[in-house]
């Protein structure tokens, strides 16, 4: 019950972001975000009409995408992402009426705008939900695209819409506006989605190899294995220990490492996601 709760705040929290960096920085400066909310801001903004709202737009053309995402992802990204498109319709409107709008220049509100929708789609996301719209449209291409970053995906999608945008405000710089503002939404949400994320893979070559696994076992917990090496000038047999560990535990492996054999070799490479024991299982979904 505690997870699904903090699942559930977590997604309106999110979907409340990302609807107040679009009323407060993108619409008053005519800057698109692309995806579903990106297209109703252009229909409301050709429309012109009362009834036609961004919240209201993004009900109406979320219908077809939700029926998608269900058939596809299945029922949980269903529901959840049912949530976030709610929460963010109700706030497209409810901020657009009770928020002041602050004077910006268009390229700090386009930088901005970006890095406030980013964070608040990565939330989101990182529930296995979506705000709905071309989040679906991405989570559904991810699936068969797995190699690619679920960022740079929506970017593909989205950059059609910033070429409308100016068509529709007849002013190309909107058009590059909006493209600084999805590269900078979708740089910020691959990086709060897979930025958290991160592990170290720590690569050891020691004569003491028992005594450093040893250390790491009892002081870090990790598992370590042992491979076989040789050393290319001295020409004799060596041991080269390989291990994962969190990122918090990396001033304390090279304690460790350094205090058991000050002669030890050791580089640490970024690993964006390990998968096994002590970290995260596999799910065919996730991002």
């Amino acid at each position: 019950m505690k997870h699904n709760i903090g699942k559930i705040l977590m997604i309106v929290v999110g979907s409340a972001v990302f609807s107040l960096g679009f009323d407060l920085f993108l619409v008053p400066n005519g800057i698109n975000c692309g995806g579903v909310s990106g297209i109703a801001m252009l229909i409301n903004q050709v429309a012109d009409a009362k009834w036609a709202s961004v919240g209201v737009l993004t009900v109406l053309i979320n219908v077809p995408l939700f029926i998608l995402g269900y058939r596809k992802i299945g029922k949980y990204f269903f529901f959840s992402s049912l949530l976030g498109m709610a929460v963010t319709s109700v706030c497209f409107d409810l901020f657009e009426a009770i928020l002041p709008v602050p004077k910006s220049e268009p390229l700090v509100a386009a930088i901005f705008g970006g890095v406030i929708i980013g964070a608040g789609i990565g939330v989101v996301f990182l529930t296995g939900a979506s705000t709905g719209g071309g989040d679906i449209v991405a989570r559904v291409m991810k699936l068969r695209m797995r190699n690619l970053p679920i960022g740079r995906l929506m970017l593909c999608l989205d950059v059609s819409i910033a070429i409308v945008t100016g068509i529709v405000y007849r002013d190309f710089n909107n058009t590059l506006y909006s493209i600084i503002t999805l590269v900078v939404s979708c740089t910020v949400l691959d990086r709060v989605v897979y930025g958290i994320d991160y592990a170290k893979v720590a690569v050891i070559v020691s004569d003491k190899h028992a005594q450093v696994a040893d250390a790491i076992a009892e002081k870090l917990d990790r598992g370590v294995t042992l491979l076989d090496g040789e050393g290319y000038y001295s020409r004799t047999d060596k041991t080269v220990l390989l291990t994962a560990i969190k990122r918090k535990q990396l001033a304390q492996l090279k304690e460790i490492v350094m205090t058991v054999d000050p002669n030890a070799f050791l580089i640490l490479q970024d690993a964006q996601q390990v998968l096994g024991d002590g970290f995260k299982t596999y799910d065919r979904y996730e991002l």
